[in-house]
């Protein structure tokens, strides 16, 4: 069989579980909230025993990260999301307004495309079929190609627990036959009501350019400042572990390091004690070669690797034990390609004199990849964590923890999810983490609570007659444009 036909087969597949989709959620659509959480609850209990297995498998497939971390992150998107939206109201009446006299009734979007990525794909499968069939949606996953396998055997497990827990066939798929032609196909298909991209620039694009509703994720170019007033070891620990955790593959994990000058030689110290590696300047321009392209684009081979295997890719050693490796950086954008957003063991590092200065390098950063995403802070100055929050362009600020688990929502307040909205600055159409709220609409039936205005009533003095004149002039301009056409 061809390379084309294989594009037609991945096509035909989109639009068969396009309208299995569709036929399933206009059961779906009725179905009582009893029943919603029911299926749900079955499907994060079953993800959850599952986690382990599914975690290995994506390893094993796509290469990436640390297989106990996928486990982690499969944990997450199974417990921690479903105890996030399980009392979240979607059927019926949601919510009322007795002094203003409106009801809102939640009304589901539909079928829901659900493009994935291979760094996170177990999870996000998870995640995502999660927060669709509580808001009483189908969904239809796109798995990135390099992670079919383990997506299609994750969607299995949670369509196989829905169906026998009183969810109709076909509210839950996944493509097995993947290319870009199907990918576009399930996108633009008729009864896709809204996108939902979590990947790469070129995917998130592709998504918005449908003309459908979208939610797409950007870049996440993630500066750490470091503030003199922090607690250095607990910064150091974090940064380090954050950083590692599956091999960087969480798009809000740490990308570069600003440290205030006064704390930076003991926060390096206690780095290198915690398993970062500095490189020195030589062993820094090979890293630049392994890691980018000419164009600036992540070569595949290095994404979500452990800082040994890269060291040794770029042909140098490091100590065992190494988690991390960090290049020491004076520039930020183009011409320092290690400035931009690194899905593997690579930091960037700078040094800045106060927090002001600190302020303007991490804008900086964010400008060049990241607007709209992240940001961490760790210091005790309140009035320069507000600074932080009130100057950064960013929709997730971070204080004193890890900011690949704070920003997902496992060590913050923050609402639990694996698509992390980068607001408009970020070219997203929300800066929230998406999750349930954002898959389903709200009607509003709203009573009268106060009379019209009288002359709202009335037909007023408007001009009721037409005279002669005017209707000759009207009848004569008619005649005039038919005589053009002919």
């Amino acid at each position: 069989m061809s390379i084309f036909d294989q594009d037609l087969v991945s096509i035909q597949e989109a639009r068969e579980l396009a309208g299995q989709a569709f036929d399933a959620w206009k059961i779906w659509a009725k179905a009582s909230q009893e029943q919603v959480d029911r299926v749900c609850s079955a499907m994060a209990e079953a993800a959850f025993n599952a986690a382990d297995r599914l975690g290995r498998m994506a390893h094993e497939e796509t290469g990436y990260g640390v297989a106990d971390h996928k486990r982690l992150k499969n944990e997450f998107a199974a417990k921690a999301v479903w105890e996030s939206i399980k009392d979240i109201k979607t059927v019926g009446v949601i919510g009322r307004d007795d002094q203003k006299r409106i009801y809102e009734i939640a009304w589901p979007m539909g079928v829901i495309a659900a493009l994935t990525p291979s760094t996170n794909p177990t999870s996000t499968v998870i995640y995502k079929t999660l927060i669709s069939v509580k808001a009483r949606d189908a969904i239809v996953i796109a798995p990135h190609p390099s992670a079919v396998q383990c997506c299609n055997e994750t969607a299995a497990l949670l369509a196989k627990v829905a169906e026998e827990t009183g969810a109709p066939r076909g509210l839950i798929s996944c493509m097995r036959h993947v290319s870009l032609q199907g990918t576009q196909e399930l996108m633009n298909h008729k009864y896709v009501a809204l996108i939902l991209a979590t990947g790469g620039t070129p995917m998130v694009r592709a998504a918005h350019s449908t003309g459908k509703p979208a939610y797409g994720v950007g870049p996440g170019n993630v500066p750490v400042y470091v503030d003199r007033s922090a607690d250095i070891e607990q910064a150091a620990r974090y940064i380090v572990a954050s950083k590692s955790f599956d091999c960087s593959t969480i798009c809000a994990s740490e990308q570069s390091v600003v440290a205030d000058k006064p704390i930076a030689a003991q926060l390096k110290r206690r780095m290198e004690q915690e398993g970062a590696y500095f490189v020195d300047d030589h062993q820094a321009g090979l890293l630049r070669q392994i890691l980018f392209t000419p164009e600036g684009g992540m070569i595949p081979a290095t994404v979500g690797k452990p800082a040994a295997y890269l060291a040794a890719l770029a042909g140098f050693k490091v100590p065992a034990g190494t988690r991390v490796l960090v290049a020491r950086l004076s520039r930020v954008g183009k011409e320092e390609p290690l400035s931009r957003e690194k899905l593997t063991t690579v930091l960037g590092w700078y040094e800045e004199d106060g927090w002001e200065a600190g302020c303007d390098r991490c804008i900086e950063l964010i400008q060049f990849g990241g607007r709209g995403h992240s940001l961490v802070i760790h210091a005790t100055d309140e009035k320069v964590i507000m600074a932080f929050g009130l100057e950064k362009p960013v929709f997730r600020i971070t204080v004193n923890t890890m900011s690949t688990l704070g920003a997902i929502g496992l060590t913050t307040g923050l609402m639990p999810s694996l698509t992390l909205g980068a607001g408009g600055v970020g070219g997203s159409i929300t800066g929230d983490n998406i999750t349930a709220y954002h898959l389903f609409n709200v009607k509003r039936l709203a009573y009268e609570l106060s009379a019209p205005p009288p002359a709202a009533l009335t037909a007023g003095n408007e001009k009721l007659m037409i005279s002669a004149s005017e209707i000759e002039a009207v009848v004569r301009s008619v005649v005039e444009e038919i005589l053009k056409i002919k």
